[in-house]
């Protein structure tokens, strides 16, 4: 009986020690994980699962966001997203003006272009790109947009670009339509461009700035707002309690914090680039010019409004709102009202700013609640981390109501392709919104909302790309996101 007992404790006493070993081993890489390399599953915008290794991420400084504290899954998140967009410009030494990409003397050719086409296959395009010299590229980087379209039926789609960093790119198009099919390219900003606004990224996240107004009886003052302010003057916090959502501005002279009346944009920084850097960014030398084909550049393919929504006038200025509708006949209420800080509008009041994952928490939801979200456009000049962050609280947030009402459905607008100009390329750059477009769609993908591709939407329609674009393109998207609120099923 007395052996039996001792085996027993023996065995127990080993199993706890190979239990302390077990433990030590998965902490251990645990900590590797989280400080030496990153390994994560997400789910692509078309539904794929995607798997990535990631080792060595270069995190910007800016404001202390790479000191954030982050949980071990969000770590993961924001490391396959920056590391996913950092790939994208290749390593190489600057080089002269006349050695960039330069769109007149790049090409294009189509696939098969002879062959007839039948809706629902594939299109190839081939692009070359070559320098001012007429010499071929022999890295990539360069940032194309690419559509097929027909004018004459209003129709169009955006182009995958594949990048072989070699000086060639294919595009691939699926035909939607059939009929005569127009391959257009354009190149953005050539891979040198890429590099500065990288740049500007890094160096200059304040290139556009902010103000508020304290006003208290007769005295009034203006002070510089943002993120975070460089310096050591005193400043007003003005942090979100809820989200922590950052923002800051210096503290007036003879007023206190409290007596903060208006948020407004203070306008843009001059003087950015070098004089070498300025060739990149010329208006109808290489910003958002047409490739040409060589050879030809189509192929042949083998077919209302809501009128009782009234607006109640609440008084509220342009684009800042809030806005309200009501449409008694459908029993249908909408309202509006703009994103938190940063927001570029000319005066916003104070008691206006409404961060987006604040307001969610206060929806009850439910199968009659609808909820549209689009936050993209002024964040354009911030480090990649800012946004990130915004994406996450408001990701939370709907979440959130989504569990306590599944129902409820949540539709995300995309970022949209704009015009551009030397300056406009700046702050505002497509390249910029690409990657806040990409941001996006990874962050959502798989939360249960519906995306309304106002990219590609913009992208692939004849009709110039704008900030705000033009109502036939707004009405497409109107209609995409009416399909879900209203399926045809239901």
């Amino acid at each position: 009986m007395w052996t039996n007992f001792f085996k027993l404790r023996l065995f127990c006493c080993l199993l706890a020690v190979l239990m302390v070993v077990v433990l030590v081993i998965n902490v251990t890489q645990v900590e590797y994980l989280d400080h030496e390399t990153v390994s994560a599953t997400f789910i692509d915008s078309s539904g794929q699962f995607i798997s990535s290794q990631v080792t060595g991420i270069s995190r910007n400084p800016y404001c202390g966001y790479d000191q954030q504290i982050l949980s071990s899954q969000e770590r993961m998140e924001e490391d396959s997203l920056l590391a996913a967009l950092h790939r994208q410009v290749p390593d190489v030494a600057p080089v002269p003006f006349v050695k960039s990409t330069d769109p007149s003397s790049s090409y294009f050719v189509i696939l098969n272009s002879a062959a007839f086409f039948q809706v629902g296959s594939q299109l190839e395009v081939l692009v070359h790109v070559q320098d001012f010299q007429r010499k071929p590229k022999k890295y990539g980087g360069d940032y194309l947009q690419a559509r097929i379209h027909s004018p004459k039926l209003q129709a169009g789609a955006v182009g995958r670009v594949v990048d072989y960093q070699n000086g060639f790119y294919k595009v691939f198009f699926t035909l939607l339509w059939p009929g005569k099919v127009k391959v257009s390219i354009f190149l953005v900003h050539p891979s040198e461009g890429i590099r500065v606004l990288q740049r500007l990224q890094k160096d200059k996240p304040d290139r556009v700035y902010f103000k508020s107004l304290f006003r208290s009886g007769r005295i009034s003052e203006t002070t510089e707002c943002n993120v975070c302010l460089p310096g050591n003057l005193p400043l007003c916090n003005f942090t979100d309690l809820y989200t922590g959502e950052p923002w800051f501005c210096f503290k007036p002279k003879k007023l206190p914090c409290s007596s903060r009346i208006t948020h407004f944009k203070g306008g843009y920084l001059k003087g950015l680039l070098t004089a070498a850097e300025s060739a990149f960014f010329q208006s109808g030398v290489n910003i958002k010019m047409p490739v040409n084909s060589s050879g030809p550049d189509w192929v042949t393919v083998i077919p209302r409004r809501i009128k009782d929504l009234v607006e109640f006038n609440l008084g509220s200025p342009k684009n800042v709102g809030p806005f309200l509708a009501v449409d008694q006949k459908h029993n249908i209420l909408l309202k509006y009202r703009c994103h938190g800080p940063p927001i570029r509008f000319t005066t916003v009041f104070s008691s206006e700013l409404h961060y987006v994952a604040n307001e969610l928490n206060g929806i009850v939801g439910g199968k009659n609640t609808v909820v549209a979200i689009a936050v993209w456009s002024h964040f354009s000049t911030f480090p990649l981390e800012v946004y990130i962050r915004r994406l996450r609280n408001i990701r939370r947030a709907v979440v959130r109501l989504l569990d306590r009402s599944p129902k409820t459905v949540v539709v995300i607008r995309t970022a949209n392709a704009q015009e551009l100009g030397p300056e406009v390329s700046l702050f505002n750059s497509d390249w910029y919104n690409f990657q806040l477009d990409t941001i996006l769609r990874r962050m959502f993908s798989g939360v249960g909302v519906y995306l309304v591709d106002a990219w590609e939407m913009t992208l692939a329609h004849y009709l110039p790309h704008k900030l705000h674009p033009d109502e036939v393109i707004v009405k497409n998207q109107l209609d995409m996101f009416l399909s879900f609120v209203c399926p045809l099923e239901t």
